[in-house]
């Protein structure tokens, strides 16, 4: 569409799109349905509601909050619907190509590892057919588990695909089995709560008959929380992100692709962001018996720090996925900043989701200011 033929766009139509159904923002005298890209927004589309039906320049280029970078504008691009009435004393329209910002954003150099250099990047749609043809890695249009299984992938090239992400049209799912097992690797945020709360509860009900109360219950709970936060950060660091350790063979690389890769591959997955419950049970399993094994002088207690490490992972669930489609309070900002750059900027650091602290014992902390260098051998 060319910019003489967009269409004048008046205040009180402007003003009707103010909602989830339907929002519009404007940068000066541009116009901007941005409805289709609520749900694929790094910061949740509350964020965006809250300015819909308003200029957007200034809190776009806010150093405050957050300066976004180029690749925030060129998504904007593909939802300019019209022009304002250039008698509301907006600033002028520029001609379509120009620079759309208040002020210039800083945009990093690309990460070596990832091919990005911001997180708004993550939410750019995938040009599916070019992408297949440059990398001749996984069709997004395709079952993507059978690709990998017989792709004949060497893992360096796997590994170096894999984390650099894409993200699927409309923001939708891509098709990882394509067949009846499909609704199988979709799992909605709100599972994780409805399935794993009630489980908690009666084993903490189970597990009070046999302790004198409820504060040496809550001790041994609060146990099983702390034990999370480092359950998480192994699990995470060394079996997600076993990477380069893993055998160079395909049912490694297929394994690896299910359990995390797939998260990499496509982040702003809605429906592949907290984990399935069948899988779930798989990796809980070790750490019920290990948990007897550890106190093994009495099963209440057991129990109680078992129910505190599973209430651990409801919150890492429910966290990992706010982070990447919720705006949130300043203390979840700064975590949210931290995981995305472990998606963008440098995959192999920046481990810890709930928390930073095992990536500052362990030396794995991500440090901000550019892209990390590649990892030498």
């Amino acid at each position: 569409m060319s910019y003489s033929s967009l269409p004048v766009i008046s205040i009180a139509e402007l003003e009707k799109h103010k909602s989830s159904k339907s929002c519009y923002v404007t940068i000066g005298n541009r116009v901007y349905d941005i409805t289709p890209f609520l749900s694929d927004h790094p910061g949740g589309e509350d964020l965006i509601i809250d300015y819909a039906g308003k200029d957007i320049a200034a809190i776009l280029a806010d150093e405050i909050s957050h300066t976004h970078s180029e690749a925030a504008y060129e998504i904007l691009d593909d939802y300019l619907i019209g022009l304002l009435p250039t008698e509301t004393n907006r600033m002028p329209p520029s001609p379509p190509g120009t620079p759309l910002r208040g002020a210039t954003p800083r945009a990093g150099s690309p990460s070596p590892l990832t091919g990005m250099s911001s997180e708004e990047e993550l939410s750019i749609p995938t040009d599916i057919s070019a992408d297949y043809k440059k990398h001749k890695f996984l069709d997004l249009n395709r079952p993507l588990l059978m690709q990998v299984w017989s792709g004949g992938f060497s893992k360096e090239f796997y590994l170096q695909q894999v984390h650099r992400p894409r993200h699927y049209k409309g923001g939708e799912s891509a098709p990882i089995f394509g067949n009846v097992l499909e609704p199988l690797s979709k799992t909605p945020w709100w599972v994780v709560p409805m399935v794993w709360l009630p489980c908690i509860c009666y084993g903490v009900f189970e597990a009070h008959k046999g302790l004198p109360n409820y504060g040496v219950q809550a001790a041994f709970f609060s146990v099983g929380l702390a034990l999370w936060t480092l359950i998480e950060y192994v699990l995470h660091r060394c079996l997600f992100h076993l990477d380069e350790k893993m055998p160079d063979n395909r049912v490694c690389i297929t394994m690896h692709f299910l359990l995390h890769g797939v998260h990499h591959f496509l982040p702003m997955d809605k429906l592949r962001l907290v984990m399935p419950p069948t899988l779930f049970v798989v990796l809980a399993t070790p750490f019920w018996h290990l948990a007897h094994f550890v106190f093994f002088w009495d099963w209440n207690v057991a129990v109680s720090v078992f129910c505190g490490g599973i209430f651990g992972y409801v919150c890492y669930d429910l966290t990992h996925y706010f982070l990447h489609h919720k705006s949130l309070p300043s203390y979840y900002k700064e975590l949210k900043k931290y995981h995305l750059q472990h998606h963008f900027a440098d995959y192999q650091k920046g481990f810890g989701v709930t928390s930073k602290i095992w990536d500052k014992v362990f030396g794995t902390e991500l440090m901000y200011g550019g892209p990390a260098p590649l990892k030498e051998e």
